[in-house]
């Protein structure tokens, strides 16, 4: 039997083959690279997201009546009213102990995280969502289970890159993974999850990024097929367009979710605005308190609510208890969510959609008798209709209509309420994404201009000069002339901890010119850079970004911000990053 190699021996080549990965996926094109961890993002988010369904499931069928998961409506008034504020409570002092900060959760931290943060998430805040969202649920907040598992999802896909040490777009693009593992996780959709994690959060379509979200859309999917079988997260009928005769009305459905959209968007945001400044568990508290008084009258607007989803797309509901289900459901989660309860907004949207298309169905009958689509129709265009006006994610809307439905039909009469619910909110109504509000809510935005992705594709590893040498201020002449040999391009100046970077050219001419046995390389004429420092997984982004906070010529690449001294890779001036902007 062969020797095992030494253990020092292994570490080392591990080590050395993560550093050629590091290198390798800052370049912007390392596909078979990046598909391997959108894979691996895909399985660990598609776990993640599988506990915090089975947590969340398990509490409910403990102390619901007939152990439903989602039977409020079977409590008494009273505990309707308390859970919440007793929800909203725990949560403000969950935080209250183990949060640094409580200005944001679930979607919106996420593209807080990847704007101003290059997509980094800490375990503590991953942890707090987990527990801060089934919290929420379990107590019957009016919020969904999506938000939190998008967060938990792209923050399996940062942790991962973070504990590889991967470049930071790298990073960027493993979030992406992760979000839409979890969007294909929870509603059983691995299209409609790419579609998501590449319009909202990402904001970009290539190649590079659009395969290794597919893969890891198709692991997580995988997953939670294996647990809860491939059943979507809604019974929905088989529905088609009744006639042409239906098309006036599904343009006056879009023009009413657009509406709708805008007063919910409107809404949460200005409740955000002015409760920002209440102490967390303060707004928690206020949140549940609004909830569980709406919830006395309207049970229907408690959990996730796709109980409600179902019936209203069999046609379950009076007129009257659609439209007040729909003001009901509107109002409960805009005080969740403007509040800060750390949960999501996507499920609310849909039984929204889905009561209001279900109830400009019906008036549509009475107004018009002949016509032919089954109200189930309106429901479920009303359910992609405030979807998309409140995302603002039209194609994301449309994709989870179609693969909900696995009904080719629903595309056309799908593509004009999604278009004219978007078109009615944002261009009519001035609103944008519910996501970026709630940012601007907190002075804070999400530009992704075409220059930022191009620069925030590709990581510094991947254009970095390694044809540099590093030399002391005062070195022998002869190491000097040794160090030349390698034909270097710079040379580094490490004084006492102090770098300065000078092209070798001018040191080759000044040991032709002088025999000096001594050399002080901050003596001798030549044209000496001004440097700054910066860590081997930034982006060219933060590279440039860099280059103009410190007002350098030159940037010297680090291993990393903890490890400067030794551990130079290369360096890199702007002109080299222009190139590689125009090469992308």
């Amino acid at each position: 039997m062969p020797a095992m190699k030494p253990g020092p021996e292994r570490w080392q080549r591990t080590n050395r083959a993560l550093e050629r990965l590091r290198l390798r996926v800052a370049a912007p094109d390392a596909l078979l690279q990046l598909s391997l961890l959108g894979v691996i993002t895909g399985l660990f988010a598609g776990v993640v997201i599988v506990l915090l369904r089975l947590l969340i499931e398990t509490l409910q069928t403990g102390f619901l009546p007939s152990g439903d998961t989602e039977n409020y409506e079977g409590l008494a008034p009273w505990l309707r009213f308390c859970l919440p504020v007793v929800g909203g409570l725990l949560i403000g002092l969950v935080f209250k102990l183990l949060a640094k900060d409580t200005n944001s959760s679930g979607i919106v931290e996420l593209l807080e995280r990847m704007a101003y943060h290059q997509g980094y998430i800490s375990m503590r805040r991953a942890v707090l969502q987990f527990l801060g969202a089934a919290i929420a649920i379990v107590s019957g907040h009016s919020v969904g289970r999506e938000g939190p598992s998008v967060y938990l999802g792209g923050a399996t896909g940062s942790l991962l890159g973070q504990n590889l040490s991967l470049p930071n777009n790298s990073i960027r693009t493993m979030v992406g993974c992760g979000t839409a593992a979890a969007i294909a996780a929870s509603f059983n959709t691995p299209l409609a999850g790419v579609i998501f994690a590449l319009e909202v959060v990402m904001m970009e379509y290539t190649v590079a990024s659009f395969i290794p979200v597919m893969l890891a859309a198709v692991s997580a999917t995988t997953i939670s097929h294996a647990i809860y079988g491939a059943d979507p997260a809604f019974f929905v009928p088989a529905v088609e367009l009744g006639s042409l005769l239906d098309l006036p009305t599904i343009l006056v459905l879009g023009l009413v979710a657009g509406t709708a959209s805008a007063v919910f968007i409107k809404l949460s945001k200005q409740i955000t605005h002015h409760s920002k400044e209440l102490p967390y568990i303060v707004r928690t508290t206020l949140a549940g308190i609004a909830v569980g008084f709406i919830a006395v009258f309207y049970p229907e607007v408690m959990g996730i609510g796709y109980d409600t989803v179902n019936a209203t797309l069999i046609a379950e509901f009076s007129l009257t208890a659609l439209a007040g289900i729909t003001l009901a459901k509107l109002l409960a989660t805009s005080c969740a969510i403007g509040f800060g309860i750390p949960a999501g907004l996507i499920g609310p949207t849909l039984v929204m959609g889905a009561s209001m298309g279900a109830l400009v169905g019906g008036l549509a009958k009475i107004v018009f008798p002949e016509i032919e689509s089954d109200t189930g129709l309106y429901a479920l265009l009303g359910m992609g209709a405030m979807m998309g006006a409140t995302l603002q994610a039209p194609l994301s809307a449309l994709t989870a209509m179609l693969e909900l439905t696995s009904n080719p039909y629903i595309i056309m009469p799908g593509m004009l309420v999604i278009v004219t619910a978007a078109l009615t909110s944002s261009q009519l109504f001035g609103q944008r994404s519910i996501f970026l509000s709630l940012l601007n809510a907190r002075g804070l935005d999400y530009a992704q201009d075409p220059v930022m992705q191009a620069l925030q594709r590709t990581g510094v590893g991947n254009v970095l000069d390694q044809r540099f040498a590093e030399l002391t201020r005062r070195c022998p002449a002869d190491q000097a002339s040794n160090v030349l040999q390698s034909e270097p391009h710079w040379i580094v100046i490490n004084d006492e901890q102090h770098y300065q970077v000078m092209p070798a050219i001018d040191l080759a001419r000044h040991t032709q010119d002088n025999d000096d046995p001594d050399i002080d390389l901050l003596a001798i004429p030549a044209d000496r850079l001004q440097t700054a420092t910066i860590p081997l997984q930034s982006t060219l982004l933060e590279a440039l970004q860099a280059l103009e906070s410190a007002s350098a010529e030159i940037l010297i690449v680090i291993r990393s911000r903890q490890q400067q001294q030794g551990q130079i890779h290369g360096v890199l001036t702007r002109n080299r990053i222009e190139e590689a902007y125009r090469l992308v």
